[in-house]
């Protein structure tokens, strides 16, 4: 396989795994690399790769089996699903504080979760990660990729698979989040700080602690989305005196 273009990363595996299907390379009932293995042979992100799994799976080209894998299937007994992310698109003008809202209710939890219940696999995803962005401050597509990742490995790490799904069903919305607060001036290093000090709190172990940088973390985003929507809009014309 060979790794993906940069711009439009998982419809690139999507588009791939699609030939592969095609040409008889994979073949129904074969299993898929695990994730990690998928993002390193595309050399993308792990969000790419499940947002790929997604798409694939809503075309009926594979099904996800939780503990088991996923797996080429013939797509015959695929049904139509409507993700969240597009119900979410069908109200544009307000999907924006339905994400801050929807991110309110379930992040901070999620890193308490993840406080209590992360295993050391998790923890070095998530240190990966925030290295990651570390590395890449003036790169937005590596950046925005490893927020991601770093979410994505909480929402892991609160062992509950539903918190897994609802993300995933959300990502693309929070990918344009994140483009946005990017562009803010200084929006990549508070995120950073922010990303550190959840970290801090969920290697101590502490649940209290990272549910509070959880929150105090949103609290940026907000404000850096709110940012980024005023330096948006078209300046006003001043009255003709």
């Amino acid at each position: 396989m060979h790794k993906a273009v940069r711009s439009r990363l998982y419809e690139q595996i999507v588009k791939q795994i699609e030939e592969s299907v095609l040409k008889g390379t994979l073949k129904t009932g074969d299993q898929l690399p695990a994730e990690r293995e998928l993002a390193q042979q595309f050399g993308v992100s792990r969000t790419a790769v499940r947002e790929a799994i997604k798409a694939l799976s809503e075309k009926g080209l594979v099904e996800a089996y939780s503990g088991r894998g996923t797996f080429i299937t013939n797509g015959t007994s695929h049904a139509i699903r409507q993700s969240l992310d597009l119900m979410m698109r069908m109200g544009q003008l307000e999907g924006t504080s339905h994400l801050a809202e929807v991110r309110d209710i379930l992040e901070p939890e999620i890193a308490a979760l993840a406080a209590d219940r992360a295993g050391e696999q998790h923890l070095v995803s998530m240190r990966e990660a925030v290295a990651l962005m570390d590395r890449s401050l003036e790169d937005p597509v590596a950046f925005i990729e490893a927020d991601l990742d770093f979410h994505l490995a909480l929402a892991e790490a609160a062992a509950n698979p539903l918190i897994l799904s609802l993300l995933d069903s959300i990502v693309a919305l929070l990918r344009e989040q994140r483009i946005r607060v990017f562009n803010v001036v200084g929006g990549p290093q508070r995120g950073q700080f922010h990303h550190k000090r959840i970290l801090e709190a969920i290697e101590k172990r502490d649940p209290g602690k990272a549910r509070e940088e959880m929150r105090a973390h949103l609290v940026q985003v907000r404000e850096d989305s709110r940012a980024s929507s005023e330096s948006s809009q078209p300046a006003r014309s001043k009255p003709a005196s």
